[in-house]
């Protein structure tokens, strides 16, 4: 199978493949496991995430942040939901390959190659869409878990040594929830790139060293970062 899978593709095929990954799961150590991360948008944003839970359990009424929770689950639900039509639309282009394959024929540096490689870079698109999907979904789950601890949170006037740590963990939790949410929309940004393989590989390793660098600039270097870094 393996040797298959060498002779059906080519090196620039497989150079495309393996800068795909290296673009992903670096891009993802560098922005989520780095020491830069707590300079980005996930570090920045966490440091809200704990304001708000101190003053939410500063508050008797917490219905405003409920309601703000729900907010985000819908967000999160609408992305679930449009991935599960994005996967079923893939799975029915790989019943109509052979259409696809003629409709691309006459794209401009598109290239002639086996049905076997098409087959191959439509398994690799809907394996990311799949990923998407599982994120979303562990993102949903994990907000779902957020709205029971607010239900949880100790009352107003709680003594410092219960309120400090609870609202560390409400910080905690909805952070996860948000990181997953976060991999889900980074896997459809890597999903777009993917697309470009379908015309040619150099095109493919263009897509996704153009991605790392939109959302590097987005991460670190937006003017969302520096409003949000302010004192």
């Amino acid at each position: 199978m393996l040797q298959k899978l060498l002779d059906v593709l080519g090196w620039t095929d497989w150079f495309a493949l393996i800068w795909f990954g290296i673009c992903w799961m670096g891009y993802s150590l560098l922005a989520d496991r780095g020491s830069a991360a707590t300079r980005g948008l996930i570090g920045v944003g966490h440091s809200y995430r704990e304001l708000w839970a101190r003053r939410m359990l500063e508050r008797e009424n917490r219905v405003s942040d409920s309601a703000l929770t729900g907010n985000l689950q819908t967000s999160v639900s609408f992305f679930a939901n449009a991935t599960v039509f994005v996967i079923g639309g893939l799975m029915a282009v790989l019943g109509g390959l052979d259409q696809l394959m003629t409709a691309t024929r006459d794209l401009p540096f598109a290239r002639q190659v086996p049905r076997e490689v098409w087959e191959i870079k439509l398994l690799l698109l809907l394996w990311v869409f799949v990923t998407a999907y599982f994120k979303f979904t562990w993102s949903m789950r994990q907000f779902n878990l957020y709205c029971i601890l607010i239900g949880a949170a100790p009352a107003p006037g709680a003594p410092p040594e219960a309120a400090e740590p609870y609202a560390r963990k409400l910080a905690a939790v909805s952070s996860l929830a948000g990181e997953e949410f976060n991999l889900g929309i980074r896997a459809y940004y890597f999903g777009l790139a993917a697309l470009a393989w379908f015309v040619n590989p150099w095109l493919f390793v263009a897509a996704n060293t153009a991605v790392v660098l939109v959302l590097y600039l987005r991460d670190f270097r937006s003017r969302l970062v520096r409003v949000l870094s302010e004192p």
